[in-house]
């Protein structure tokens, strides 16, 4: 059956794509007909491809890796020139094309060994009424041979089909790289936003729950430690301490807070942002913003992050006096650059978390650079694609 059907559709096909072909050819003086004719060519030749590969599943268990391989039904020059430019068009269309030939006689083949063997096989049947001879001997031990050897015959030509729909109609070794490539660096998005949106929640929730109550804690302490004078020395220093600890926890929340999302960043934009960070640094920092637009929102939280822990640690670890960060967007690319007149000696390997921050910059497919020569200064570049 799947070299029956093989010679139906392929022969189907190939007569619609000579008559297409010939349509295109003749049409050439005009633009319309070539380019009608091109785009339904391609319709053609998406659509017998997945009949073929459907027919080679039913018939041969062919397995298909996942991919569009159906051409879009378009007829748009920009769109039919792409598809012409597309190796996988034309190692489809190769297919349709020697299925055409290849499935008629591929057909025959099998149905004459079928039917031709069994017949032969008869001939001294056929010989008794004018005598045996040895031809029909000689046919019948033929027969023999061609109806035994029918099923191989069969299975060999639809092997030789499934090896050609294989090649023709499956992924190359490239194109299949390019395949897991596209599904990993999707993965890699959605888990990207997924911890966005964890972040965002774990925020929106210590803000609203432990944050507030701290608040609230600090301020009775704060109250009780005011109005309450006839405590017992001990008493009182222990609120007093009590009262301070609490301001300093509700400091480190509100920290940890900003750390994990900054509300700024949010609503006002990067530049806004790392002017935060920047007043907040212990050290006096330079920091230059040019860009005319906003970036895709992952993009700049990379960018705060890179930028806030640099900074960090500068202000722990380099001793330096000033430091300078510039950002930038140039050519479809967000460009960090953080500099410090420190020590530097700075190593990736360290334990500094310049690690983490060559991980952020390349969790958006960036690259990260960092230049620190014993006696400074240290300079770190990161570049973040943004193309829209």
């Amino acid at each position: 059956m799947h070299l029956v059907t093989g010679a139906v559709v392929g022969v189907a096909g190939g007569g619609a794509i000579a008559v297409l072909v010939i349509l295109g050819v003749g049409g050439f003086l005009t633009v319309v007909i070539p380019v009608f004719a091109g785009g339904t060519l391609l319709v053609v030749s998406g659509g017998l491809t997945a009949v073929q590969r459907s027919r080679h599943t039913a018939f041969l268990d062919a397995e298909w890796p996942d991919g569009p391989f159906a051409q879009p039904v378009t007829f748009a020059p920009r769109a039919l020139l792409a598809l012409v430019k597309n190796p996988r068009t034309w190692r489809q269309f190769s297919y349709h094309v020697i299925a055409g030939a290849f499935g008629f006689f591929a057909a025959a083949i099998a149905v004459a060994a079928w039917t031709t063997g069994p017949a032969m096989i008869m001939a001294p049947l056929i010989g008794l009424e004018a005598g045996l001879e040895t031809r029909h001997w000689v046919l019948c031990g033929a027969g023999i041979v061609v109806t035994f050897a029918a099923p191989w015959i069969t299975r060999g030509l639809a092997a030789l089909d499934g090896l050609l729909a294989r090649v023709l109609l499956g992924t190359s070794r490239a194109e299949a790289l390019e395949t897991r490539v596209s599904d990993l660096a999707a993965s890699r998005d959605s888990t990207v936003d997924a911890a966005d949106a964890e972040r965002r929640r774990i925020e929106r929730d210590l803000h609203d729950g432990a944050q507030q109550r701290l608040t609230s804690l600090a301020m009775n302490l704060g109250i009780a430690r005011a109005t309450l004078d006839d405590l017992p020395e001990e008493g009182a220093r222990a609120i007093a301490q009590a009262h301070e600890e609490a301001k300093q926890v509700l400091t480190d929340l509100r920290d940890l807070v900003r750390g994990l999302h900054p509300a700024v960043l949010e609503d006002r934009g990067l530049d806004a942002a790392l002017s935060a960070v920047a007043a907040r640094s212990p050290i006096p920092v330079r920091l230059r913003v040019d860009m005319d637009r906003r970036v895709a929102r992952d993009v700049e939280a990379v960018a705060y992050f890179v930028v806030s822990e640099a900074l960090t640690n500068v202000a722990r670890h380099s001793e330096a006096e000033h430091a300078a960060v510039e950002v930038s967007l140039e050519d479809d690319a967000l460009r960090l650059r953080i500099a410090d007149d420190g020590r530097g000696g700075a190593d990736a390997q360290g334990g500094t978390g310049l690690q983490g921050l060559s991980d952020r910059v390349r969790s958006v497919d960036g690259r990260f650079r960092i230049t620190s020569p014993l006696g400074g200064p240290t300079v770190i570049e990161a570049e973040l694609p943004c193309a829209s």
